[in-house]
């Protein structure tokens, strides 16, 4: 603990209010979080993108294309710091001024790679979080990342798979999306391209085909729509509907979590959540979570009569 606060790290443990409530859904979530930086409310909204080391100029690019669109729309890019994919992931996000989460297989106190050190630190000053289950003095041993890959995927309502070989550590933590119930994405590629492969054969497998950041928002219910006038959200009609608006906010609750919360029986808040989807004041965002329906950005008029979204 002396060296934990010598270093400035927050040690969070699982039944603590700033635990990740994603990762606490997930079997076998870490009993301990070393990190850097902050995790906020909002970065429940996220989705991870991952893939190879040795990337190709086309995997850089759809992967810049991706995140781009992607915070954009407030997504938090989750990723693990690697060289290739990850990197370029992280890189976008910030540069974009969104927020990004990286998952290290090794202390914190041990950047792997040395290069990516700055990306850790623009994370933890502002941007996101720098996090990990294992202890300071930790090395990066290859042992350490298959289970590092279940929280990247733990923390994600999501997992987008950019190029990866047969062999691929990105392909484990598909594995463990499947597991803890969150959609995968995979980025198609050329078949004679060994980054490729492992993409190609999850496609054949069943995960999604990805082109743009749309189709992934689109699947996991993430679209913010903008009209020209503002959604007036409906009124609560009845009890229970007012005890549900009362637990949710923008930011994703999964259905189990708020049955807790408001108290009703799980077959009166399904039926009620239901309605409320129909009416526009809620919105299911995957795996069984729910939030208030996005509200617009408002929409200026400008002298040349264009109209931009500020």
């Amino acid at each position: 603990m002396d060296r934990v606060q010598a270093t400035g790290v927050n040690l969070i443990a699982w039944d603590a209010p700033d635990y990740p409530r994603y990762l606490q859904e997930i079997p076998h979530p870490p009993p301990l979080l070393y990190q850097q930086g902050e995790i906020q409310e909002r970065d429940r909204w996220a989705v991870a993108v991952v893939g190879t080391r040795r990337l190709t100029t086309y995997g850089r690019q759809a992967a810049r294309e991706l995140v781009t669109g992607l915070v954009r729309n407030g997504v938090t890019i989750v990723s693990g710091l690697a060289r290739g994919i990850d990197a370029v992931a992280h890189q976008t996000a910030l540069d974009m001024g969104g927020r990004t989460i990286a998952v290290l297989g090794s202390g914190l106190d041990t950047i792997y790679p040395a290069e990516n050190r700055k990306l850790a630190q623009q994370m933890a000053d502002g941007q996101g979080a720098v996090i990990s289950e294992y202890g300071l003095g930790v090395k990066p041993e290859a042992k350490n990342f298959p289970p590092r890959n279940r929280v990247i995927s733990g923390l994600s309502m999501g997992v987008i798979v950019i190029e990866a070989g047969e062999r691929s550590g990105a392909l484990i933590t598909s594995k463990f999306a499947l597991e803890q119930d969150r959609d995968v994405f995979a980025v198609p590629g050329n078949i004679n391209s060994p980054a490729s492969l492992g993409t190609n054969r999850l496609i054949q497998q069943g995960a999604k085909l990805v082109l743009c950041a749309e189709d992934v928002l689109e699947e996991l219910n993430m679209t913010m729509v903008v009209e020209k006038t503002a959604v007036q959200l409906a009124l609560p009609e009845s009890a229970e509907e007012a005890a549900i608006m009362s637990h949710l906010t923008g930011q994703p609750i999964h259905v189990d979590e708020l049955s807790r919360e408001t108290g009703l029986e799980s077959s009166v808040l399904s039926s009620t959540l239901t309605l409320m989807e129909l009416k526009g004041i809620v919105q299911q965002v995957g795996g069984m979570n729910y939030a208030l329906a996005r509200e617009p950005e408002p929409v200026y008029e400008i002298e040349n009569k264009e109209e931009i979204s500020l």
